[in-house]
């Protein structure tokens, strides 16, 4: 006599399996962020043996600060024309320690407020610029042939074209506003980046595990966002904290030459407002040194600490701590 056996359902799987590879999932996802954890914990550091960076990380810390909570430093109205406190071109004084400008306002609040625009535009126009030479990079190293030599021969002019001239001229033909002043910064200075990635895509691209991921099927767009991207993303980083600089002067100049924003103050903006009110020959030295002190400030320190984010990244460098 033979027992028949039950029919299985072939919709119902096996629930062990199941959990297995969801618990793996999770333990896989768990050590992954144990090991950035880990990084990170080991980058700072490292990068705490850098005085000049530290240097550069508290005076950022302290303008950022300023810029986020200016409503609350200076008041909102530190910008409004018809209710300035003082008179015109006083100087600096206890109740205005930068003195005032043309129209009688703080100086001092004018410079707080001016710090949150020319960040912004500084960040902002250096996550364009990089954004745009790493991909022109990664895509020229990883693509031989024809495509290569004519996006580097691309890249080649812009890299021989003044950067500030082109940026004039997007600035001078496009509306003047912030968003503007973003773009034309960043569709202009990102051929640099872009030779930098291309050179680490192409050493990334030689080593043995790059072919075995190839001959294991990966394509094109597994090969550059899993392999190359992470590997020349250290050198990214590093380059963003210097295009920051730079993207912050290109900006003070735009507005110094009159192409910037007129409804938000800036830094740029204000030397052009001094320069304006004829400041430099009438010796009101108190409306030119601050605007023109802070930008040198940013830049500084923005550039100290790139260099110690590019030394931790790359030891071979060998910054002077």
């Amino acid at each position: 006599m033979t027992t028949e056996s039950a029919p299985t359902d072939p919709t119902q799987a096996d629930p062990v399996p199941a959990a297995a590879a969801v618990s793996a999932a999770k333990s896989a996802r768990s050590l992954a962020w144990t090991r950035r954890r880990h990084s990170a914990a080991r980058f700072w550091r490292e990068y705490r043996t850098h005085r000049a960076g530290l240097v550069g990380l508290a005076v950022l810390a302290l303008i950022a600060l300023a810029a986020v909570f200016a409503p609350l430093l200076v008041g909102s109205d530190a910008q409004s024309v018809t209710g300035a406190p003082g008179d015109p071109m006083e100087s600096p004084s206890a109740e205005f320690p930068l003195g005032t400008d043309q129209f009688g306002r703080d100086l001092l609040g004018l410079l707080v407020w001016g710090a949150r625009m020319s960040l912004t535009v500084g960040l902002l126009a250096a996550v364009l610029s990089v954004a745009i030479g790493t991909l022109v990079g990664i895509t020229a190293g990883h693509f031989k042939g024809w495509y290569a030599t004519v996006i580097m021969r691309i890249t080649d002019w812009f890299l021989v074209m003044p950067t500030l001239v082109l940026a004039i001229a997007l600035a001078a033909v496009m509306s003047g506003t912030i968003w503007t002043i973003i773009l034309a910064i960043g569709v202009t200075t990102w051929p640099t980046t872009a030779r930098l990635v291309r050179a680490q895509t192409l050493a990334v691209e030689s080593r043995p595990y790059i072919e075995r991921a190839q001959a294991l099927g990966g394509g094109h767009g597994h090969i550059m966002a899993r392999h190359v991207l992470p590997n020349v993303m250290p050198l990214v980083l590093a380059q963003t904290t210097l295009v920051i600089s730079g993207a912050i002067l290109t900006e003070a100049t735009l507005a110094f030459l009159g192409l910037g924003d007129p409804t938000s103050v800036s830094w740029g903006g204000l030397l052009q407002d001094a320069r304006e009110a004829g400041a430099v020959s009438a010796g009101h030295w108190w409306y030119l040194a601050p605007p023109g002190l802070a930008i040198a400030v940013v830049a500084l320190a923005f550039t100290l600490c790139g260099r110690a984010v590019e030394s931790v990244l790359n030891p071979r460098l060998g910054a002077t701590r």
